[in-house]
């Protein structure tokens, strides 16, 4: 891609009713309700330190707390709906009356779960399957922006049998095919995510991340997931709990690439690389 070229990337969100401003890069707080997450699973096991988690990241600076009940993870062990709706929606409830003002997405791929979130105060929905016409409908008719991930396979699958190459080309693809039957149904407010550690190998992950500002084609916010991945400890050998500093690299990296969104376990840190940069770039002589 030409560097002159110009692309006018979408700047606002329609959140339940209120504009969502994205002309500054924001910061998107990961907030598992899950046992087995491969970081932090299992430390948020009552409603008072998920209250607490909540308001922590909120002082810090976060824009949008992404709050999961099912596990991700390579090789997470499958839970049903009805599970993954008891962890989820009483806790959601909680939240939403703790934090009125908050933004909070909701991140799953199954469609009734989705609709029961947006109900119950969820104001994005966060789906790292790609989605089908049943969610893109869902979204629709609530009127919430819609979160579209690139992933190969499921979290059970999705690093076993790896197949190398190049990755660039066929995640744009992905994402025309997928973003040309959302607008035919009506979704407008689209933010991508080129999925880090979903079904890629190291070499392709950092693929991604090199070509990163390839993503503005779409015109599109798009949001970059590397928080304390595989990807990172692969390369200097370190453990998630341990690899803060690799996360910060990679995410200032990233946003000198264009994204919009860093959905990170460690809040404070990113809001510094954003505000950093920021002002690295109001900078002239």
């Amino acid at each position: 891609m030409a560097k002159d070229t110009v692309f006018t990337k979408k700047k606002t969100l329609n959140c339940r009713g209120k504009l969502f401003d994205l002309s500054t890069p924001v910061v998107m707080g990961i907030l598992n309700l899950t046992p087995d997450s491969f970081y932090d699973g299992g430390e948020l096991n009552n409603i008072d330190a998920i209250i607490s988690k909540c308001a922590k990241m909120l002082e810090e600076g976060v824009a949008i707390i992404d709050v999961g009940a099912y596990s991700s993870r390579p090789g997470a062990e499958h839970i049903s709906e009805s599970e993954e709706l008891k962890r989820l929606i009483p806790n959601l409830k909680e939240l939403v009356s703790s934090f009125p003002d908050a933004v909070f997405s909701v991140d799953t791929f199954r469609s009734n779960i989705a609709e029961k979130a947006i109900e119950n105060g969820a104001a994005i929905i966060n789906d790292i399957s790609g989605g089908n016409d049943e969610m893109y409908k869902i979204v629709r008719n609530s009127g919430v922006p819609y979160i579209l991930m690139h992933i190969k396979g499921s979290p059970q699958t999705m690093q076993q049998n790896l197949q190398e190459g190049k990755i660039l080309k066929e995640v744009i693809f992905y994402f025309s095919e997928r973003l040309n039957k959302l607008h035919r149904l009506g979704v407008n407010d689209i933010i991508l995510d080129p999925g880090f550690g979903f079904g890629k190998t190291l070499e392709q992950n950092y693929e991604l991340l090199r070509y990163f500002e390839q993503f503005r084609i779409f015109e599109k916010p798009v949001l970059a997931g590397i928080s304390r991945k595989s990807m990172i400890n692969k390369v200097i050998s370190t453990k998630p709990e341990d690899a803060l500093n690799g996360t910060t690299v990679l995410n200032t990296l990233l946003l000198e690439r264009g994204a919009d969104i860093l959905r990170v376990h460690d809040v404070r840190e990113a809001v510094e690389a954003v505000k950093l940069l920021q002002q690295l770039n109001s900078t002239k002589l």
